[in-house]
């Protein structure tokens, strides 16, 4: 700490009436750095300015900076105006969107939809098969 903030406290910790220090402890002010103080006096910053701003601008609060650049979500007002509308899309109209977007690699292709077999059934009624035995057989 320096001396004259030292002597500063102690200026305002005395009890008010009493006089200034003894003439021996006081510093000249008529000296080679009178005007230096006084300038540094005059030049003291105020309370409430703060010079490294434009004048008129706001400081903007970092946490009021970091609220607004937050990703928003916005799924379910999404769905909310997909689900609103009564309009589907042809099912071919579909298919050939995904189609347009989906990659050449083998990756990106949908797996190949198999034929589904009919189950091998007879083109031979029971009827039929009666009749066949009456012939073959010889039975009535």
């Amino acid at each position: 700490m320096s001396a004259s903030l030292l002597r500063r406290g102690l200026e305002l910790l005395e009890a008010p009436g009493r006089g200034e220090a003894p003439l021996g402890l006081q510093r000249e002010r008529d000296g080679p750095g009178a005007a230096g103080a006084a300038r540094r006096r005059k030049a003291a910053p105020q309370a409430g300015r703060n010079k490294a701003t434009v004048k008129g601008r706001v400081v903007k609060s970092a946490i009021e900076e970091y609220h607004k650049k937050k990703p928003v979500n916005h799924l379910t007002a999404n769905l909310k105006y997909m689900l609103k509308g009564r309009f589907v899309a042809n099912k071919a109209i579909t298919e050939q969107v995904l189609a347009q977007n989906r990659g050449r690699k083998s990756k990106d292709q949908p797996p190949k939809k198999e034929a589904k077999k009919k189950p091998e059934g007879t083109v031979f009624t029971e009827e039929d098969f009666r009749k066949f035995e009456r012939e073959y057989f010889g039975r009535p």
